[in-house]
């Protein structure tokens, strides 16, 4: 309730300042035109706060999933733009500030009375700023719009060819498809669902990973997709570990013992799908006559807000010397502050968990997402000495049910022998 609270106040200070800019565009209009637009500006706060304060008495993962959804997004892509005329608000009272201190001192040094001094540096909001900052806080709020609209399920299939000197001969072409951080309850359509599932299908892999995530919360997310899963199939098996919100640390159980059964039946769901979860675990897989080791752990972060489940150690215990190991981590801190100072034999390590925070420019000659303030390695392939990393961008979505720029991804690996 207390989080709640100050998520309130925050929204109401950021109103209070919007609001200026709102009344001094909305001056010259007539007056029950103004009132219109003072209210259903206030109104919309009101049912934010309403919705916040719901939250605390409700279970809101239990709210109709739709309405959910789109209603955070529209929250969302709202006060973005919001914050975008608060920038132009500030320039435009930085500059206002500077105005009165130059009066002031002109004055000082004029010696004018006081009375006369205060009647001269009364400086207004002249405006200008306020008015382009309100129609630049379309771009955003359009720009996240296009992202629900079009880009959500636009899922895009990025061939990767990675060379290794000491990949066995036997794995030589071997084909990897990778997906990762399905949030399989944040999907509003099945058939979505059944195009993603059909995509990695079609990619003729010899093995299918998935890198944790699998859904937002609850176990129950992936009742609706079962058969979808369960066809997920490859020659040398499908494989898969644990993310953070797997394990429904997100959520306030009424019982310990919930949140147990929530995790056994996520679980349960993907054995009886065909897939191998690995918690700590590792798997021999051969092909033509070699081996290589699958290893997989759960979810380990260098972040200190996300659990540190895995146990590298306990992973590799008994693993066969092989010239080539394979990792499957969902969190890529893992890479640079557990895999590459302690474990030099993964040669290859697969994440996800960023989703290229959902937002931000991906093309061939430039890679930027606010993410990678916080997650230096966030999408793409890595490589430090003779280890690498690669991090899936995510097949779904999370929070905001939309993408801009950083669009869903299924990876396939071609390994070869350099």
């Amino acid at each position: 309730m207390v989080r709640g609270l100050v998520i309130i106040l925050f929204l109401f200070l950021i109103d209070l300042y919007v609001f200026q800019a709102v009344r001094m565009v909305s001056r010259n209009l007539a007056p029950s035109t103004q009132r219109f637009i003072e209210y259903a500006f206030w109104i919309f706060f009101a049912s934010v706060g309403a919705v916040v304060v719901l939250t605390w008495f409700t279970d809101f993962y239990a709210w109709n999933n739709v309405i959910r959804t789109y209603l955070i997004a529209v929250i969302i892509g709202v006060y973005i733009s919001k914050v975008v005329v608060v920038l132009f608000l500030l320039i435009d009272d930085f500059f206002r500030l500077c105005r009165w201190v130059y009066s002031w001192v002109g004055i000082w040094l004029s010696s004018a009375p006081i009375g006369e001094a205060a009647e001269q540096v009364a400086i207004s909001r002249q405006g200008f700023l306020s008015r382009l900052g309100l129609v630049m806080a379309a771009v955003p709020f359009f720009t996240l719009l296009y992202g629900m609209m079009g880009n959500a399920y636009r899922f895009k299939v990025r061939q990767v060819r990675i060379p290794f000197p000491n990949l066995p001969a036997g794995f030589d072409g071997v084909r990897i498809a990778q997906f990762s951080d399905f949030h399989i309850g944040s999907f509003l359509d099945t058939e979505k669902v059944k195009v993603a599932v059909d995509m990695i299908m079609a990619q003729k892999a010899d093995m299918i990973l998935f890198t944790g995530d699998l859904v937002n919360d609850h176990a129950s997310e992936t009742e609706t997709y079962l058969k979808e899963l369960a066809s997920l199939k490859a020659p040398l098996g499908v494989f898969s570990v644990l993310g953070n919100h797997d394990y429904g640390d997100y959520v306030q159980w009424d019982t310990p013992e919930q949140k147990v059964q929530n995790l056994n039946r996520l679980k349960e769901v993907q054995h009886l799908s065909g897939w191998d979860l690995l918690n700590n675990e590792h798997r021999v897989i051969a092909r033509n006559g070699d081996t290589i080791n699958l290893v997989g752990i759960e979810n380990w972060s260098n972040f200190g807000r996300f659990p540190k489940y895995g146990d590298m150690q306990k992973a590799t215990a008994g693993m066969p010397d092989s010239s080539f190991n394979l990792l499957m981590s969902h969190d890529p801190s893992h890479w640079r502050a557990q895999v590459l100072p302690t474990y030099k034999k993964i040669d290859l390590m697969l994440s996800g968990h960023t989703h290229g925070m959902q937002f931000g420019i991906d093309i061939p000659s430039w890679r930027w997402s606010p993410v990678k303030y916080f997650y230096p390695e966030w999408a793409d392939l890595y490589a430090e000495g003779a280890q690498k990393l690669y991090v899936n961008r995510g097949l779904g979505f999370i929070g905001y049910p939309g993408r801009v720029g950083i669009l869903p991804e299924i990876t396939v690996f071609t390994l070869v022998k350099a």
